[in-house]
């Protein structure tokens, strides 16, 4: 959020000792962690020099002197007085089970991208990728169904069911883009899987051709199909455990300490209830802390008139779950900004796959309303991919009915992904009271891919977050993990610079300070989540969660933000190096 410096009150509170009345944790003393500097995020300017902890809390903050002479018996842990400490960064939009899954994949992106496994090369045009894939099908068993996770169209070129089967004639090829939104098959995976064109009366997302034949794209609605006819290669318990140890190395790596599932239940309950529980027992245990949040179709699904009381159980602790749920449901208004599916005004795409299309609508303006108006009312958050243009349009209408003027509830509402505005739906968003939690890598990866299907004018405002913060839009920025590395120096350093990964720079007036960057994944990730009062800023009171950095960001530039060296985190109070050394609590 844009602010204005107020330094001077900061320091008239920040440095206070705890209040005499003011408990802390039996049996834990306080430490006074000194630091090259503590960076705050309470407002710009407030750094100090450091912070108290007891037990899992922070207890004061301020100078070195000022809280050694006001907490003369707490004990002093100069570990960090060479490093940086700044709140616990926070990837506010992962999926756990869905990126464990493509890890552990053959993967064939269009771009270097992150792995567990170190630095996938990429497959920069049509050549490379149909090699690739025909080097998977040479290298794999007779008649054993290959899934190869990576393939994007406005790099790869269309794909057709004939370019497959040229590849793999008699054996199941099965290609899922990029966005993770949509399939491709071969005949022989379309043979296997029984399905047939009548399917496209039943689900939306069966793409046929003139002839009212399958193309082999199978996507959105009808993407599970493909997941179920093809669970015995892509939901192995293997897959998920070895891309999920995999995920949360590159967490903690990143020196993140908070991260959410943004889409739980998707894959089915009890599956991915599992797999978490199989793979990620607990912040001690996996070095940061995972919530979840649910997604309205599969509560639906699951529970239907019973789905808003399901959620208040599971977040109210009644109803056990693999790891703390949220009380909060994730929606979609359209479908996804990689794919081509997203919901734009007229004249829709202008050239790509989705050519002559506006692409899609998956609530829609008609269904968002419905849809949410039942959590609404029991005072539970919303967290709703909305990507067009032409979406945005209809998630604001849904959102000023939902807050019905001044009278209705004051529900937190943030819009997942955003990555199409206009300049008067940022206004609007700002007005409502919306927050972002912006998808960090649709301007690095694909703003000059985009700018053709989108034509000139929409395309400028592909992602504009230092729009949205000038009209008072809280702004996060998230992964997607697996569409980016979980890695939020790197997501925010992006948006300061608006590079592209061809290395031009991409409406830079759109770009973010420095400041209002680092908020974006500590403070601003925060209040995606709704846990602004626990955790993304470091003041008394709050979880003491910390990543411990090599360097001040506020004095870097943001093409250095992703190189600065993380040593670490303190996570609810304990002390974790990334080498490993170091006492759970520095004593």
């Amino acid at each position: 959020m844009r602010k204005w410096a107020f330094a001077a009150s900061i320091a008239a509170v920040a440095c206070a000792a705890p209040a005499p009345e003011q408990k802390l944790a039996a049996g834990y003393d306080i430490v006074i962690y000194p630091a090259q500097a503590v960076v705050t995020m309470t407002g710009e300017g407030s750094t100090s020099e450091a912070v108290a902890v007891s037990a899992d809390r922070i207890v004061a903050v301020g100078s070195f002197a000022q809280l050694t002479r006001e907490l003369p018996a707490a004990n002093v842990n100069p570990i960090f007085q060479d490093q940086v400490i700044v709140p616990g960064l926070i990837d506010p939009h992962i999926h756990v089970v869905l990126g464990s899954l493509q890890y552990n994949l053959p993967i064939t992106p269009p771009w270097p991208m992150a792995t567990p496994h170190g630095m996938k090369d990429g497959l920069p045009n049509r050549g490379a990728f149909l090699q690739a894939l025909t080097d998977l099908v040479e290298a794999a068993g007779p008649n054993e169904p290959i899934v190869a996770y990576g393939y994007h169209n406005l790099v790869h070129g269309d794909l057709h069911r004939a370019d497959l089967d040229a590849i793999a004639p008699d054996q199941p090829l099965i290609v899922w883009h990029y966005s993770s939104h949509d399939f491709y098959l071969n005949s022989a995976a379309i043979e296997a899987a029984g399905f047939t064109p009548e399917m496209a009366h039943q689900f939306h997302g069966v793409d046929l051709d003139a002839d009212g034949a399958l193309t082999g794209r199978i996507y959105e609605d009808a993407a599970m199909l493909v997941v179920q006819a093809f669970a015995g290669v892509i939901l192995t318990p293997e897959n998920v455990t070895a891309g999920l140890n995999g995920f949360s190395s590159m967490l903690r790596q990143a020196g993140v300490t908070t991260t959410a599932e943004l889409g739980y239940g998707m894959f089915g309950w009890e599956m991915e209830a599992a797999n978490i529980r199989a793979n990620w027992s607990s912040p001690q245990q996996a070095g940061y802390h995972l919530y979840l949040i649910p997604e309205h179709r599969a509560l639906e699904r699951a529970f239907g008139d019973g789905k808003v009381q399901a959620v208040l159980d599971m977040a109210s602790g009644k109803t056990e779950t693999a790891a703390p749920v949220l009380p909060r449901v994730k929606f979609f208004t359209d479908g996804a900004f990689y794919s081509q599916t997203m919901r734009l005004s007229p004249p829709g795409y202008l050239s790509g796959q989705s050519e002559g299309s506006e692409g899609l609508w998956v609530a829609g303006p008609d269904g968002i309303i419905p849809a949410i108006q039942p959590y609404w009312d029991a005072g539970l958050g919303v967290n709703i991919h909305s990507n067009g243009d032409a979406a945005q349009t209809a998630t604001l209408e849904a959102l000023a009915a939902l807050r019905d003027g001044d009278d209705g509830p004051a529900n937190s509402f943030v819009i997942e992904h955003g990555g199409l505005f206009s300049a008067e739906q940022v206004e609007l968003a700002g007005q409502l009271g919306a927050r972002l939690s912006a998808a960090s890598h649709y301007v690095f990866y694909m703003a000059n891919e985009y700018a053709g299907p989108l034509g000139d004018v929409r395309a400028r405002w592909i992602s504009p977050l230092g729009a949205l913060t000038e009209a008072g839009v809280p702004v996060a920025v998230h992964s997607d993990a697996p569409l980016a590395p979980p890695h939020p120096l790197r997501a925010a350093g992006v948006h300061i610079t608006r590079t592209t990964r061809e290395g031009s720079s991409y409406e830079s007036g759109m770009a973010l300070s420095r400041y209002e960057a680092l908020e974006a994944i500590t403070l601003d990730a925060a209040m995606a989540l709704g846990l602004e009062a626990e955790i993304g800023s470091i003041k008394p009171g709050k979880r003491a969660d910390f990543t411990i950095l090599g360097a001040n960001p506020l004095d870097m530039p943001g093409a250095e933000w992703e190189h600065i060296p993380v040593w670490g985190v303190v996570l609810d109070g304990e002390i974790r190096p990334l080498n490993g050394e170091g006492s759970p609590r520095g004593e």
